[in-house]
């Protein structure tokens, strides 16, 4: 399957990328500036193409099979720039998805993004966003899957997790494991149309799919 992934140069992505280089699939980086595209190869990627998620990506995502968004504004934006694009650019991409014929969208999200306005005060912009890009996702006609993982660090993954369509407990999980959920993803039956929590836990990710 030849992947489109918004948000390579990210954490998630830059992680995503090595998984995908030990796999079957390939991986077109979306990049906004050219010097970015040699170091994303390195890690992975099977090509890079130049665009801008604020604006149309028809070209970049054409021969695509698949698309997974792991693009987000950054900690440090204000509510205006994650509007934007954990909100607004994520639609666009669903609905040139969906136009050009690709089928599948898979979507990181976060956990709590069913209920933003009970999340805390400071993300509650960025919860209402993610929950806008959700419903859009689960009303688009694409086969989606909605992976929403808690919070997120930088220790090395475990490869273990503990997945529920809702986890009690807010808890923590490394983005190198959120990247092999994702990878996990797409080689799955049984997460189409699906969406569900992730943190770290005591299963392996292929099983804990399984189980779902």
């Amino acid at each position: 399957m030849h992947v489109f992934i918004a948000g390579a140069n990210g954490q998630i992505g830059q992680h995503l990328l090595r998984e995908i280089a030990d796999s079957d699939h390939g991986a077109r980086a979306l990049v906004r500036h050219l010097d970015q595209g040699p170091e994303l190869q390195q890690l992975g990627a099977t090509e890079t193409v130049l665009g801008d998620l604020e604006q149309d990506c028809r070209e970049a995502m054409k021969g695509c099979d698949a698309v997974i968004f792991t693009a987000g504004s950054g900690p440090h934006t204000g509510p205006e720039k994650t509007i934007a694009v954990d909100q607004d650019a994520a639609i666009r991409l669903m609905d040139t998805a969906k136009a050009m014929g690709i089928k599948r969208f898979i979507m990181v999200s976060s956990m709590r993004a069913e209920e933003p306005d009970k999340g805390p005060e400071k993300l509650r912009h960025y919860l209402r966003a993610k929950h806008n890009a959700d419903e859009h996702l689960k009303n688009s006609g694409l086969n989606y899957t909605i992976v929403r993982p808690g919070q997120l660090t930088n220790e090395e993954g475990t490869g273990k997790v503990s997945v529920s369509a809702r986890l009690a407990d807010f808890g923590k999980i490394p983005r190198q494991d959120v990247a092999r959920v994702l990878l996990a993803v797409l080689d799955s039956d049984n997460v189409t149309n699906r969406v569900f929590d992730v943190v770290s836990g005591d299963t392996p990710v292929a099983e804990a799919l399984a189980k779902l």
